[in-house]
């Protein structure tokens, strides 16, 4: 039996709130002692607010985690989750003590930062500052569209709130302020970030590098702000109710902090942000605050059964939101069944029987062919919404017919992100986290440098989120080597859990949407031409759904002498190559390759089938990293070893050997050489 069971016994009010609070403290600060690793600070800090968010404000069900209505909490600064993994072990989240105890542990719940779909309850992966308020802000986005989509007057089945806990270090980071400026544009007005403002990060006080009025900055990006004491749990309170009544601005409540609160020597100081507060101070800390020294992971008796009501509050109002919900649905059955769709991403079976088709004797940028695929998916798929970081009349990715989502046309499917590409690819994986929609961003694919985070946080979130990223090579021209992606291509690839499709025409691009649309536990990127490409008869072809396979033989040959594999605009190149090659008695196979990932997942039996016996010659207009894998010991690549330059497509074809004619020269030296050698 705990000794310290009875701990805090008969303690109402006030009293017991701070008993709470405490708990949450100690929880944390206990943990993170037993893991030697940590950052205590936050959540000593923010143990208040939270501790007020969670038992007045936030509307959840730990016993149904994905409840559609639910509010969603993010905790951007996700250094500080204990904060979150405390509060969910005390509110009755699958969250045993026994899993506090393991924190930052192999295996545990409690990883070092929280983790979507590893810890129920998590709703965003964060730890990258400023991601998870982003995040948010595509949560918000997400709520306001289904809301427009599915509420009537008499009930509002989509109704609830995005909170988020945000630091010092957010606040600093690019990607945060990208969002909040189109947050505040949208006037998105259930989002609501309480900034712990402790003024302190790593090095030390803020004041080394940072001295910004936060006040002015949010209200110039069109925000409603409050500043209070974050220690004063009325002010808290009052602060939220204030912060929910507002509807046509997001809103942030800057709560003044102390780092390490109750900490004696520690507290406001950088060692209490990011390492464990010692032995001796932990003891310190606990006499200071009145708790028991000698006791670890204490929650008293009192505590559990204020919580307690959490769980039962939480199931009750689940309870009153499913009622509603089957009024709504037996009075409104067609959407009933739209809400199936939306939340199930459910597709048409005859999905690809609906899309364009192209005609071979008409060339066609692949950003052009998935601009019509697009339009075509938009109206088989509902839930498919997305945009650009201002440039949809080069990525094609604007349908007009479904108007722009706006303050006023909250239904609106097309999104403007504006010329925020770090914050358009945080608030898409938002729409993703929110769940409900299948979202997409776009924009020309040298720019992945600004949105390789988002990305990778999509991949390891597992996130049903689609990118379209067009101008894919030196090939689009003249605007020169800052606009052509070189090694982006391998950089993409290099994500785990991320899928990358290629395609070599119109009929590839338009399985290729498919095939996003379909992977439904990771992202997946399509990069797309700017330039016109043949269209592959699929009468003389095989079907381009083959591309679900990743790489198929577009040309065999059974005495071949060597295979060639291209991506892309460069298939074409390699099917020109081949009949030029077969002028000089050299025979080869050509392999259409538009994703490694996809043919990674094939069975060891077709992957060889693909690469065949005999040698091998890779074609792509990027560089060779990854290809080996391909390629063998003794195989050829026919790419780029540099950056581009400006010129016309057809002169920078000539100048970096990209051409039939140069390819069919260089394949023909190797051989040569190879046979001398031997």
């Amino acid at each position: 039996m705990d000794p310290y069971d009875s701990f805090g016994q008969g303690l109402k009010g006030e009293q017991l709130d701070e008993l709470c609070v405490n708990t949450i403290r100690m929880l944390s600060v206990d943990a993170v002692q037993a893991a030697n690793s940590g950052h205590p600070g936050l959540p000593m800090g923010c143990a208040d607010f939270a501790y007020v968010l969670f038992t007045q404000f936030l509307s959840f069900n730990p016993a149904n985690p994905q409840w559609p209505n639910r509010d969603r909490f993010v905790l951007s600064a996700g250094h500080g989750c204990m904060l979150l993994y405390s509060l969910l072990h005390l509110c009755g989240y699958n969250m045993p003590l026994e899993q506090i105890k393991k924190f930052r542990q192999l295996n545990s719940k409690t990883p070092g930062h929280p983790e979507f779909g590893h810890t129920e309850g998590v709703e965003a992966t964060t730890g990258p500052l400023g991601q998870g308020a982003a995040n948010a802000v595509g949560m918000a986005i997400a709520e306001e569209h289904l809301a427009s989509v599915f509420n009537t007057d008499s009930h509002k089945v989509v109704d609830h709130y995005t909170y988020v806990i945000l630091g010092d270090g957010c606040n600093q980071e690019g990607v945060e302020n990208e969002a909040i400026s189109l947050g505040g544009h949208l006037g998105l007005g259930k989002l609501i970030y309480f900034y712990d403002y402790n003024k302190i990060t790593i090095e030390g006080k803020t004041d080394l590098a940072y001295s910004d009025d936060v006040r002015k900055r949010y209200e110039a990006y069109h925000w409603h702000v409050q500043e209070i004491d974050g220690h004063d749990r009325s002010a808290c309170a009052a602060a939220l109710k204030a912060a929910q009544e507002v509807r046509d601005q997001p809103s942030i409540i800057i709560g003044r902090t102390t780092i390490g609160f109750g900490s004696p020597h520690k507290a406001g100081t950088r060692e209490a942000h990011g390492e464990a507060l010692g032995p001796d101070e932990v003891k310190a800390t606990k006499k200071n605050l009145g708790w028991p020294e000698d006791a670890q992971f204490l929650v008293p008796r009192v505590v559990r059964q204020r919580f307690d009501e959490m769980k039962a509050k939480g199931a009750a109002v689940e309870t009153k939101w499913q009622k509603a919900f089957e009024a709504w649905k037996a009075t409104n059955p067609e959407k009933a069944k739209l809400w199936t769709t939306y939340h199930d991403r459910k597709l048409p079976a005859d999905l690809s029987a609906r899309l364009p088709k192209f005609d071979p004797s008409k060339p066609q940028a692949t950003r052009s062919s998935g601009g019509e695929v697009l339009k075509a998916l938009m109206g088989q798929v509902p839930g498919l919404v997305g945009g650009s970081a201002d440039l949809y009349p080069s990525t094609k990715t604007f349908v007009k017919e479904y108007g722009s989502f706006s303050k006023t046309n909250r239904a609106g499917r097309n999104f403007h992100f504006g010329i925020r590409e770090h914050g358009m690819g945080a608030i898409v994986n938002g729409m993703g986290y929110h769940g409900g929609l299948i979202p997409f961003g776009s924009t020309f694919f040298a720019f992945t440098d600004y949105m390789r985070p988002p990305i990778r946080l999509a991949a390891l979130s597992h996130l049903h989120v689609i990118h379209v990223f067009t101008h894919d090579s030196i090939f689009l021209g003249e605007d020169g080597p800052t606009h052509e992606p070189v090694e982006h291509l391998a950089a993409m690839r290099a994500i785990p859990q991320h899928t990358l499709i290629r395609p070599a025409d119109a009929n590839e691009s338009a399985w290729a949407w498919i095939v996003a649309l379909e992977n439904i536990h990771g992202p997946t990127s399509l990069v797309l031409t700017r330039q016109n490409l043949p269209v592959l008869d699929q009468t003389k072809y095989p079907s381009a759904e083959n591309l679900r396979k990743g790489a198929y033989v577009l040309v065999e040959d059974a005495k071949a002498d060597l295979t060639l594999l291209a991506t892309g605009s460069e298939v074409s190149l390699a099917l020109e190559a081949k009949d030029l090659l077969a002028k000089d008695g050299i025979r080869a196979r050509v392999v259409s390759f538009p994703s490694w990932e996809l043919f990674d997942k094939q069975p060891d039996a077709y992957r060889k089938q693909i690469l065949g016996t005999v040698r091998r010659v890779a074609i792509e207009a990027g560089i060779k990293q990854g290809w080996e894998a391909y390629l063998g010991e003794d195989g050829l690549f026919c790419g780029l070893k540099g950056f581009g330059a400006s010129a016309p497509a057809n002169d920078l074809a000539k100048a970096f050997g990209l051409t039939p004619e140069a390819v069919a020269a260089r394949v023909k030296a190797w051989l040569e050489k190879s046979v001398v050698v031997a």
